[in-house]
């Protein structure tokens, strides 16, 4: 047994924070998790206490190196990645300034609508690639420099999740290359962008960006503080990964420079990546929505992401599981979702149509609206509960169609993974809608393992990522499920009428958000 045996990648997710420990093959050994807790404010708000979440991260990591023999011995490297966008800012102490702005966060919704409208808003697209939606650091921050001055003034950093938990480990200030750059930065030089910040009016809070390192190239050793903390040795190498959807990318397959395939991510989120070779085909759009995220080295994923995937079935789910609740019965919602797919199968497409926008921050991919909402159309006295239930699985892969159709033509391969990956009938609709064939792989923690590949490739392990890939990636994964040629001609039937009442919508959305805010008053 080699000294240094084993990997270590951190992947704090929104959900639940997890630390997973591999071999040098990928193979995964052991793992700790502990489910994540955020606030929900009034007004939109969703935050999450900082210091909690470094100290949940921390035991993670204990529990995982005492169920693992002489694991701290044994690590060479850690990765760490978490939960995207955001805006965690800390004092010239290290200390919070206040507690970290998710994703999920909507206060910022007129302000992200008001930069994408202004002049100038075109050309952050073509810097960064990315458009501008509520979710952002950049939106966060603009909203902050209008409405809390003071807190911005009392800031000395504006971090992401994985970058404040790379602070906690290694007590170093770093962003990394793909949040960095898609927020604040310029594609092509993947490094922040004056151009940038100036159109955003944060010039004066550059300072608050800490520098943007390549987790391939540079790591930091383990502090003696969190080496304590978490059971582990001092100086221990720690690389910052990128982030969680983009080390989600490298742990799923998506990195594959010969076959270019696609990637569906379905968790919360839902993310449809597409495997760019250079910087030169990267495809801007006339809407300005998407991220583009540099992997190391030349290569980007280009991506459109859903603000609502699983949670749109958990929702759907969540109703029939208060029917049985008020009649005292109970359902274990993963099996129940397990036990719906012959029903989903069965049910007749196109009874009624479902558009995914269950998040209350709106929609950002394929097209960006903060008052997007979901709806189910077209119902009459026939439809029956089988057939919403397939209306949420049909919109939800339209929903991938709709955004693979504005990064061009839909990927040859796509590989899927994520909470809907586990369900059979979500596996055939998704290849019979996108009319190409369909992987799974078998690595349960993709994340995790894209952040242990990063810190793989820095330790000298792997001469580069795509040497990782084939080591850890490849060889999981699954056989293609093929598209079924009794569905395929459905979905063109369907996506069309999906699409044309999409874009009807959001004139009933913008009604609808005033009325909300009137009754609210």
């Amino acid at each position: 047994m080699s000294a240094k045996d084993l990997l270590i990648g951190i992947d704090a997710g929104t959900s639940v924070i997890k630390a997973v420990a591999f071999d040098l093959a990928g193979r995964q050994i052991a793992l700790a998790s502990r489910r994540n807790e955020y606030t929900t404010l009034p007004g939109g708000g969703v935050e999450q206490d900082m210091n909690r979440t470094w100290h949940d991260t921390a035991q993670v990591l204990a529990q995982l190196a005492e169920e693992v023999p002489d694991c701290a011995r044994r690590c060479a490297a850690i990765g760490v990645t978490g939960q995207g966008d955001g805006t965690w800012l800390i004092d010239s102490d290290g200390e919070p300034a206040h507690d970290g702005w998710l994703w999920l966060d909507s206060r910022s919704a007129a302000t992200s609508r008001r930069l994408a409208e202004m002049d100038g808003s075109r050309v952050i697209y073509e810097r960064t690639a990315t458009g501008i939606n509520v979710c952002q650091m950049r939106t966060h921050l603009c909203w902050m420099q209008e409405n809390t001055p003071d807190l911005l003034k009392k800031s000395a950093s504006a971090l992401h999740c994985k970058d404040w938990l790379y602070y906690k480990l290694t007590g170093v200030l770093a962003s990394d290359i793909s949040e960095g750059v898609f927020t604040f930065g310029d594609f092509r030089t993947r490094d922040y962008s004056p151009d940038v910040l100036e159109l955003l009016g944060l010039s004066d809070h550059a300072d608050l960006l800490p520098p943007i390192i390549d987790g391939t190239k540079t790591s930091h050793g383990l502090t003696r503080e969190a080496a304590e903390l978490c059971g582990l040795v001092e100086g221990t190498p720690v690389s910052l990964g990128l982030v969680d959807v983009m080390c989600s990318a490298l742990g799923a397959g998506l990195y594959d420079p010969a076959v270019l395939p696609g990637l569906t991510i379905l968790g919360s989120t839902g993310m449809h990546m597409r495997f760019v070779r250079d910087a030169d085909a990267v495809v801007l759009n006339d809407d300005a929505c998407g991220y583009t995220m540099p992997f190391p080295g030349g290569a980007f994923a280009q991506m459109q992401t859903n603000m609502a995937a699983t949670l749109n079935i958990d929702w759907a789910l969540g109703l029939a599981a208060q029917v049985f609740a008020s009649q005292n019965l109970s359902v274990d919602p993963e099996q129940f979702l397990v036990s719906m797919d012959d029903m989903v199968l069965d049910a007749k497409p196109g009874s009624t149509f479902y558009h995914p926008y269950i998040s209350a921050a709106g929609e950002r991919g394929p097209f960006t609206n903060p008052d997007a909402r979901a709806s189910w159309t077209g119902l009459d006295q026939t439809t029956t509960w089988a057939d919403m239930l397939r209306a949420v699985f049909d919109g939800l892969v339209l929903a991938a169609r709709d955004c693979y159709q504005t990064m061009g033509s839909i990927p040859g391969e796509i590989r899927l993974t994520g909470g809907a990956a586990k369900s059979r009938a979500f596996r055939i609709l998704l290849s019979a809608c996108l009319q190409a064939p369909v992987r799974t792989i078998g690595q349960p923690e993709a994340g995790a393992a894209g952040a242990a590949m990063i810190a793989a490739v820095q330790q000298g392990l792997f001469k580069d990522i795509a040497a990782a890939v084939d080591t850890w990636v490849t060889p999981l994964l699954n056989d293609a499920i093929l598209p079924d040629d009794r569905l395929t001609g459905s979905y063109d039937t369907l996506f069309k009428t999906y699409l044309e009442t999409r874009l009807i919508l959001p004139k009933a959305w913008d009604s609808q958000a005033q009325a909300r805010r009137e009754l609210s008053k």
